[in-house]
């Protein structure tokens, strides 16, 4: 419900219980974000769901994450109901209508909406290291791996990119570390072992192409409302630091691309993360640090931030300070921790001298809540216990058949519904390793004929194959001086003379034999 650029939350009761006045959230001022807080069952999802439905009316695209499954009901007509038309006559909300709204539905996994996809290239090692819970040692191997990604014109798309890169650097981790400092092969393996989780966890339906583009949930229909841009989050939510991650890299990507505009009549986009403490378990005090001074500075973007959480002890008090427009819901205050959190609650809010804030809080019913939002000059209202109006939407999830309907004649349909896998990473490392293996097997081979050839030129120097004269009677090898001597000698020599010497030498000997016995016998006679 719109009035005077105001949206219409619900109608605060006095505590006699009688009506007071209507509870709105100025327009202006929707971009200095908010936050919806609650125990389980207490309203915290339809009151998301009337926030969404007023944005869109009034022109501002809305994203959320559907963690339960309900919130698709959106997209389609609310149906009459006892309750919700009692509530509607209590507050005089009159009329009271149902409508349908323009739902673009998204998932990571692609099975209740369309793709939703980003590259690790636009995660960035922060991102990513918070994603893999990496050391301080392991983030820092991640960032020489962007670099050298970047330095070398390799595209870092999905999780076999990396996972590449991170081969590469193992085997030339002695050469990265005099460039980088250490980059141990420890801390590469650890790497490898979390990529591999996070592939078993689904986390490679997330990386890769087409990424998403912030214009697509930042659209309008003809008739100009809002588009609603619901995130299928059931199954996402088994990987809670998945769902941290890519709605903070979302809100990253939202600051980074969005120019500034001051502040508009009307946020550009408000942005509502469901279950937020996730974003906050655990995070080191860097990645708080980047969600603080990201909602700090992107509401000159035109961008309004909701947290929609159970306790507001979840939300780091640096954070919670940015929050000007908040919805309390019912808080227990059963435990020590509990008590502190309804205490907390309670003195954020401007004190109402008609009810004690503390006792209010645990009082409330299903659908009512403490509501106090920036008025003038951003001056935050006083506290109002407000009975939050019924939804024009379905309450509950549509069927899906309706879902299928709706994607059908989305205006991304067909847009991220078939995986792009160009030229990165993997591809040009896997095309250096073949270069160089090619060059290995060529080097081999000339080294294989280089050797066949000295084998080839032995084997014909062998006794019988080359000069003779280079070896005895016996086949061995003669000395060189012995070999050349003996060619100088019969070198020359024909088989003609060879027969000549021989005939003269066997003469000789003849001659020789007679002459001794002929003067052996004088002698013999003498005596």
């Amino acid at each position: 419900m719109l009035q005077d650029g105001k949206l219409f939350i619900g109608t605060s009761r006095k505590p006699d219980d009688s009506i007071n006045k209507g509870e709105y959230l100025d327009l202006g001022y929707a971009n200095r974000h908010g936050l919806v807080t609650g125990a389980t069952g207490t309203g915290k999802t339809v009151t998301l769901q009337i926030l969404a439905e007023s944005f869109s009316n009034a022109g501002v695209p809305v994203f959320c994450a559907d963690v339960k499954g309900d919130l698709s009901g959106i997209a389609a007509a609310g149906e009459p109901k006892d309750f919700l038309e009692k509530r509607a006559k209590t507050i005089g909300l009159d009329p009271y209508e149902f409508q349908e709204f323009p739902v673009i539905f998204w998932d990571l996994f692609g099975e209740k909406g369309h793709r939703v996809r980003t590259t690790l290239a636009e995660m960035g090692p922060l991102l990513l290291a918070r994603l893999m819970d990496s050391t301080d040692a392991q983030e820092g191997v991640l960032n020489i791996a962007f670099k050298i990604a970047d330095e070398n014109g390799m595209a870092l798309l999905d999780l076999k990119d990396l996972q590449a890169l991170l081969n590469y650097m193992s085997e030339h981790a002695s050469e990265l570390s005099g460039m980088f400092g250490n980059v141990s092969k420890q801390s590469i393996g650890a790497i490898q072992r979390d990529l591999l989780v996070l592939e078993q966890q689904g986390a490679e339906h997330f990386f890769g192409e087409p990424a998403l583009e912030i214009s697509d949930i930042m659209r309008t229909t003809p008739d100009g409302r809002g588009a609603i841009s619901v995130l299928a989050a059931d199954r996402l939510m088994m990987n809670p630091r998945l769902y941290a991650t890519f709605l903070l890299w979302l809100l990253s990507e939202l600051f980074e691309e969005l120019p500034e505009v001051g502040d508009p009549d009307k946020p550009r986009l408000v942005f509502f993360f469901d279950e937020a403490h996730l974003l906050f378990d655990e995070a080191p005090k860097v990645l708080v640090d980047r969600v603080e001074q990201v909602v700090r500075l992107i509401r000159s973007k035109g961008v309004g931030v909701y947290f929609v959480t159970q306790n507001p002890l979840d939300v780091p008090e640096t954070v919670l300070s940015q929050l000007g427009n908040r919805i309390q819901h019912a808080l227990r205050a059963y435990t020590p921790r509990e008590q502190k959190a309804v205490k907390v609650a309670a003195e954020t809010f401007r004190p109402n001298p008609e009810f004690d804030c503390f006792e209010a809080i645990t009082q409330l019913g299903v659908g009512e809540a403490l509501v106090s939002t920036l008025a003038e000059k951003g001056i935050p209202s006083m506290v109002e216990r407000t009975l939050i109006r019924p939804p024009s939407s379905r309450l509950g999830p549509i069927t899906e058949a309706e879902r299928r309907d709706v994607m059908a004649v989305s205006p991304v349909a067909g847009q991220y519904d078939k995986d792009v896998d160009r030229e990165s990473a993997y591809e040009i490392l896997a095309k250096r390793a073949e270069s160089a293996a090619r060059k290995e097997e060529e080097q081999r081979r000339r080294e294989e004929e280089e050797n066949r050839k000295i084998e080839e030129s032995r084997r014909w120097t062998l006794p019988g194959f080359g000069d003779e004269d280079d070896y005895d009677d016996r086949g061995r090898k003669q000395s060189p001086t012995r070999s050349r001597s003996t060619r100088s000698r019969y070198q020359r020599q024909t088989v003609t003379e060879a027969m000549i010497k021989s005939v003269a030498r066997s003469a000789a000997t003849s001659l020789g034999r007679a002459l001794a016995r002929g003067i052996l016998g004088s002698l013999k006679k003498g005596r």
